[in-house]
């Protein structure tokens, strides 16, 4: 199975734009859902970062490494 070199789970194939948007990119991309800010979706392994109360607190998009200084700043400041 084709798994893009990632080790942790993946989700089944969802709609991320349209009129079939699931639910949970409907929060991550509408202002008025998660209270923050307005995105859409532009390629895959977009990022979007939650805090432990379930806050949208920023995302990023696929050109952002996972281990960027913008990620993992925010990460240690958790820790």
């Amino acid at each position: 199975q084709l798994n893009y070199g990632v080790t942790f789970p993946m989700m089944s194939k969802i709609h991320v734009t349209g009129d079939d948007m699931a639910p949970i990119y409907q929060f991550l991309t509408q202002k008025e859902k998660n209270g923050k800010k307005n995105s859409s979706v532009k390629w895959n392994f977009q990022k979007y970062i939650i805090n432990e109360d379930g806050t949208l607190e920023d995302y990023f998009y696929s050109i952002t490494k996972p281990e960027s200084k913008k990620i993992t700043k925010w990460i240690e400041s958790k820790s």
